[in-house]
């Protein structure tokens, strides 16, 4: 690779012309005119382009069981800085979009089986055939916000722009209950808990069975997502599917049917209910779901727009986001001192402020400690044992083709050759550190849009090969 040097003096005018400020300009030419580069960027492509790379120091060796030949080592030594770079792994696009784009494909593919099947994932394609809807379980009111109703015009008198910054802020925060609004993200888990119970039980009831027999003729399986509104309440989108007693290899019972899923899982949120005990100067409060429940069967006559794949493309979108579109800090609060130092829109400032208002009467509630999520401390996405495979096979499953691909690589033995294994690992690794200089993090940036755009050239081209029936 040839490199250029740039005076000192030009380095503000070239700044200025790749968009970014001298310091970190100045510390990419010295990235860039490092002997050791090429292999850095080498690294840094293996990870994706992740943003907050982990540092590894260590070494390994591949022995040959019997003779004890080494027949393959590698030391970090000779890394650039002595480090081996891997991806980070967050699931969240706000901290790293290219780790968060792996994360968002297994959510697809893990949602997507559990709908369609797929029999690499365990799962049988007779599923398709299974009672199988989209719900969306929302909050309550905390009191009227700005938004787009179906009239177009707001509460307000004004007619908003899809990006208006006032859609989901109070229209009088005075009057606003953001108490009770960072109480209900608070307890979203304890609410999704009691409606699955309830769930069950409103399916037995409808079926007139009892708690015992349901087991034995239906299981339900689920996979969800959570969702930030731009009012800062969360809500759950989830796809439910009916199957027999063992599962999706088993066929459900007679009575299974969407309408009758529909009816019951209506009824189940409107039976939940927490009691949230006062403390303080606040006043005892019984948590619930909204009013608002969506229920949809997935494909289907007159269902063609909710397909498996649109369903699946929509729970992996979110999967991979937390609260950012409220406009709140993507990491920890330590003090409320540091409200003052944050870009915040008033309305996320008012939900944070009362998650640390609230903490000192709930201390078990870790509300301070959750204000950058406000409030909310469950897991984005969950699903059933049974509903799928796990992301943890997915992941096992890229592991294992990435060192069969390397183990070839490298003239390697297959281990699975003997029942023994003719070979035997040994490996030393330690943390050395995270993250990017100013520099690498531009070039991180530019190697991660790189891939993007091959992504999206190959997906085009065949999208294009498919319309024309070559593929």
């Amino acid at each position: 690779m040839t490199r250029f040097p740039v005076a000192p003096g030009a380095v503000a005018d070239v700044a200025a012309a790749v968009g970014t400020d001298p310091l970190t300009l100045a510390d990419l030419l010295r990235v860039a005119s490092d002997p050791g580069f090429d292999r850095w960027r080498d690294q840094v492509r293996r990870t994706g382009g992740c943003s907050d790379p982990i540092h590894l120091s260590g070494q390994t060796v591949t022995r040959d069981r019997r003779t004890g030949d080494v027949l393959y080592s590698y030391s970090t030594v000779a890394e650039p800085g002595g480090r081996l770079r891997i991806a980070c792994g967050n699931r969240r696009a706000s901290r790293c979009p290219s780790c968060a784009w792996t994360y968002a494909g297994d959510t697809y593919h893990l949602i997507r089986a559990g709908i369609t099947g797929d029999e690499r994932k365990d799962v049988p394609v007779t599923v398709r055939d299974h009672p199988r809807v989209f719900a969306t379980l929302t909050a309550p009111s905390f009191g009227p916000v700005h938004n787009r109703p179906a009239s177009g015009s707001c509460r307000c008198g004004t007619t908003h722009a899809e990006t208006d910054a006032l859609l989901g802020t109070a229209l009088n925060p005075e009057r606003y209950d953001y108490a009770g609004a960072v109480l209900w993200n608070n307890y979203a888990g304890q609410l999704w808990q009691r409606f699955t119970i309830y769930l069950r039980r409103e399916l037995a009831a409808r079926a007139g069975l009892t708690q015992r027999e349901m087991k034995e003729e239906c299981r339900v399986s689920f996979g969800k997502v959570a969702e930030f509104q731009k009012r800062g309440a969360i809500h759950f989108h989830m796809v439910v599917r009916l199957d027999g007693p063992k599962g999706p290899s088993t066929l459900p019972p007679w009575w299974a049917s969407v309408a009758l899923l529909d009816d019951a899982i209506r009824a189940a949120a409107g039976r939940v209910a927490v009691r949230v005990p006062a403390s303080g100067v606040f006043p005892a409060r019984t948590l619930g779901w909204g009013t608002q429940v969506d229920v949809q069967p997935i494909g289907g006559l007159g269902h063609e727009d909710l397909t498996e794949a649109a369903v699946a493309s929509y729970v992996a979108k979110y999967a991979t986001k937390a609260a950012e579109t409220t406009g709140t800090a993507d990491r920890r609060i330590g003090e409320l001192a540091e409200l003052d130092k944050l870009p915040l829109p008033g309305h996320t400032r008012r939900l944070i402020e009362a998650c640390w208002a609230l903490d000192e009467a709930y201390p078990d509630r870790l509300l301070a400690r959750w204000s950058h999520m406000l409030g909310f401390r469950g897991h984005f996405s969950t699903k059933s044992r049974a509903y799928s495979t796990t992301l943890g096979a997915l992941r096992q499953v890229r592991a294992d083709y990435r060192a069969n691909q390397e183990r070839r690589e490298r003239g390697l033995p297959d281990p699975d050759d003997s029942p023994e294994g003719s070979t035997l690992v040994l490996a030393h690794w330690a943390y050395a550190g995270h993250g990017h200089t100013p520099g690498e993090s531009w070039l991180a940036a530019t190697i991660a849009e790189g891939i993007k755009a091959n992504r999206t050239t190959a997906r085009e081209a065949l999208a294009e090969l498919d319309n024309e029936g070559e593929w």
